[in-house]
């Protein structure tokens, strides 16, 4: 990667949400009952999600926010716990034309699984215009999600996304640029993503990302550690179209990090006991966050690994995105005595 001596710290930019999470006993069918078991707010989206994962995990370097809130409640609330936090705000925006996103996520207690009922908001309205990133010294920019970002997702004159020059101009400025893509199940994958990835350094994404951007379907497979030649097919497909360093495919089992020059690394995810998990709500978030310390603090792609992966167990034990997440030191440690699935 380019030399970033110069620089330091971790810029979030894309989806600010509001996350109304409801813990149900199971989820019902059409016409029938669940229970609300509990119900709690919290942060949501990739951006809000990242910074305060790294919070959590107490990262020893410079936090910074860019994105759209709405001028009510919910905006005040995350302006607010962003000072709290000591995220710098300078352009975490206010707008009157739309109210702050938000999700209501059902999170079933019965099999740890999830739904979400979005309303786009404020996040639809992000542009370039709202990106200043010659104010920022951060050492890597992280934006996501792709195709949950109605504005930056529209295609120029050019043909390129206005994600895609965010990301160009990013890549000038000298940061190290990840993004993360949402679990979309539609087919503008190939129609909106690949206009931003020969300016992505790092791409997160899970199996059915991966399934619809590369257009080969991995999501019924046995084993993400036995993913073997099929595996290899989807990482070639995504690195011809650009992706610089980087992919991250992750799902529950484990996390592949493939680079472009051949290497690959699986990292196994940890055991927990069923009473371990609340819920899930938020874990590819965590296990990002963790990824995104390590590689800041310069850390062998293997032990960024493992910081995700142990992020992501402890994620799990609270109902919300990021409540469950302990220090990078203590998820370390903890990795050191867990067993990992096999």
């Amino acid at each position: 990667m380019k030399n970033q001596k110069k620089r330091t710290g971790i810029i979030a930019a894309g989806n600010w949400i509001v996350d109304d999470v409801k813990l149900i006993d199971k989820f019902p069918e059409e016409q029938s009952l669940s229970n609300i078991i509990s119900e709690f707010s919290s942060n949501g989206g990739s951006a809000y999600n990242i910074l305060v994962g790294l919070f959590k995990l107490n990262a020893p370097f410079q936090l910074e926010a860019i994105g759209l809130v709405g001028n009510d409640l919910n905006g005040n609330i995350i302006l607010d716990q962003c000072k709290t936090l000591n995220i710098n705000i300078d352009q975490l925006h206010v707008t009157s034309e739309a109210p702050t996103s938000y999700t209501i996520v059902t999170s079933a207690k019965s099999t740890g699984k999830r739904t979400f009922f979005h309303h786009r908001g404020a996040n639809s309205c992000l542009g370039p215009e709202h990106f200043d990133l010659k104010l920022s010294n951060a050492k890597i920019l992280h934006l996501g999600y792709l195709l949950l970002l109605d504005k930056l997702d529209e295609k120029t004159n050019d043909g390129e996304t206005n994600a895609a020059k965010v990301l160009k101009e990013a890549n000038e400025l000298g940061f190290i640029t990840t993004v993360d893509l949402v679990s979309e199940d539609s087919e503008r994958f190939t129609e909106i993503i690949p206009s931003s990835l020969p300016f992505v350094d790092i791409l997160f994404l899970n199996e059915l990302e991966a399934s619809k951007l590369s257009g080969i379907d991995i999501r019924d497979d046995a084993s993400i550690q036995q993913m073997d030649t099929l595996g290899e097919d989807v990482f070639q497909q995504i690195f011809k179209m650009g992706v610089r360093q980087w992919i991250i495919l992750h799902r529950p089992e484990g996390v592949w990090a493939a680079h472009r020059s051949g290497e690959r690394i699986f990292q196994a995810s940890l055991c927990l006991a069923q009473d371990q998990i609340v819920g899930a709500n938020g874990a590819g978030d965590a296990l990002a966050a963790g990824i995104l310390y390590g590689i800041h603090e310069n850390w062998e792609m293997e032990k960024s690994l493992l910081l995700g992966v142990s992020a992501a167990a402890t994620s799990l034990s609270s109902v919300t995105c990021s409540d469950g997440i302990r220090q990078a030191m203590d998820c370390l440690e903890m990795a050191k005595i867990a067993e990992f699935k096999s």
